[in-house]
Parts: C-alpha cells; sequence; structure tokens
C-alpha cells in the first residue's frame, strides 16, 4: 500500500482544493478506453425486451443512442473533465439470457492531450440508465451492475487492462 506522501490525487492542488488539471503540456496522443457492464432484469421483462414488446418501442436503440449522446457531454457532467474530440463512440449492448439481462460494451477513441476512460464509463452508465427507463413499466426491480473501465490504451500512465 502506498504511503499518502508517495501519493498524489491529479485533481487536488497544493492546499487540497479541487482543480483541472493543465495538460496544455501534453502531447496530443491516440486515445481508447473501453467500458463493461450489465442490467440484470427478469426473465419476463428480457424476453419483452428482446420480442419488441415494450410500450415505449425500440429499447436497444434507445439506449446506445442515449450512450453514444452522454459520452459527448462527459465533460458538462463530471466537474473536472476536460471537453474531448471524441472520433469514435461505440456502444454495444448485446442480450444475455443467463442474466437475464444485458451486457454493455462502450468504446471510445480520441487524438487528443487526455484520456476518454470517464466518456467511456459515462457512455456506459447512461446507456444503461437509459434501458432502465425504457423497461421500467415492465420491471422496477432491474440492478444495473459491475460498470467497471476494461482497458485503456494512450497516455503518460502507458496501457491498462483489468
Amino acid at each position: 500500500m502506498s504511503n499518502q506522501s508517495e501519493f498524489k490525487l491529479s485533481h487536488l492542488n497544493e492546499q487540497g482544493e479541487a482543480n483541472m488539471v493543465d495538460v496544455s503540456s501534453k502531447k496530443i496522443t491516440r486515445r481508447q478506453a473501453v467500458a463493461k457492464g450489465q442490467i440484470r432484469m427478469k426473465l419476463s421483462t428480457f424476453e419483452a425486451i428482446e420480442n419488441g414488446n415494450n410500450p415505449k418501442g425500440d429499447v436497444l436503440g434507445t439506449a446506445k443512442l442515449a450512450g453514444i449522446m452522454a459520452a459527448k457531454q462527459t465533460a458538462n457532467l463530471i466537474p473536472l473533465c476536460h471537453p474531448l474530440p471524441l472520433h469514435k463512440i461505440d456502444v454495444k449492448i448485446t442480450g444475455d439470457q443467463t442474466l437475464p439481462g444485458y451486457q454493455i460494451e462502450a468504446t471510445v477513441i480520441t487524438k487528443a492531450e487526455t484520456g476518454v476512460e470517464m466518456e467511456a464509463l459515462t457512455a456506459l452508465s447512461i446507456a444503461a440508465l437509459t434501458l432502465y427507463d425504457m423497461a421500467k413499466a415492465l420491471e422496477k426491480s432491474m440492478t444495473i451492475e459491475s460498470i467497471h473501465l476494461i482497458s485503456k490504451t494512450g497516455g503518460k500512465s502507458g496501457d491498462y487492462s483489468a
């Protein structure tokens, strides 16, 4: 375990106040982040979505679009995130009858001075929340689970893989 003097949170200044990190001296590099999570539901809810029997319409298409839109808004949602030019956002929602529910994966790519981990996590989270919203008339007990970063590439800290 790291000693506190060895470990420094990047978003705190010398006075311990929250501040935006200065990335102006960093190199612009290609960066990619992938996040995964899932939403678990009753089998009857899963089957209704799969069969298109939802009163609100296209559940999966709406959730995917919401995730893409959310990634583009990350800097507006999370106070210390940098606004970034996003070059690719991909949200995959895959049915998993063994949950039952859906596996969700979000991939975000940019060429910038800082990474896109928060954009991938935001895309995933909002896709899951939208799926919940679209299906809550069928079931309110759905659970959103295991949201986490799978990998990231690029940047000074190097690559990461869970």
